[in-house]
């Protein structure tokens, strides 16, 4: 029987609550949003890490490029402390990466409620 539930992802899920703790509370830059952990995905080897960020509010592409500089300048920082909170050999690497499903899921949910709301004025005006 297969592993419905890896070692690297209990590792990863474990990562993106202690991470989402230490940004909210260690991190002081004031330029950093509201920033939201979506996901980290751990290498097999467990040597790096994807971290996987949404910003609540800001999402010109000069904003979210600033919030990933901010979190990628405190990567050391942020791995030192993940290292004090998660008991594992080695802490992987962070990169961190903008999500941007949420953002899009958004577009798209509108795009549906237009089509609907569209559909209903057609229907109203032909019976």
């Amino acid at each position: 029987m297969a592993k419905d539930y890896s070692r690297t992802q209990r590792i990863g899920d474990q990562m993106q609550r202690e991470l989402a703790l230490l940004i909210q509370r260690e991190i002081k830059d004031p330029r950093l949003g509201m920033v939201t952990i979506t996901a980290v995905d751990v290498s097999r080897d467990l040597s790096h890490a994807k971290v996987y960020i949404t910003v609540m509010g800001k999402d010109s592409p000069e904003q979210i490029q600033q919030n990933l500089e901010i979190l990628q300048e405190a990567a050391g920082f942020l791995r030192m402390q993940l290292g004090k909170a998660i008991k594992v050999r080695t802490i992987p690497q962070l990169h961190f990466h903008y999500d941007a499903s949420i953002r899009r899921g958004a577009e798209l949910s509108a795009l549906i409620e237009r089509a609907v709301a569209e559909d209903r004025k057609h229907e109203g005006g032909e019976g």
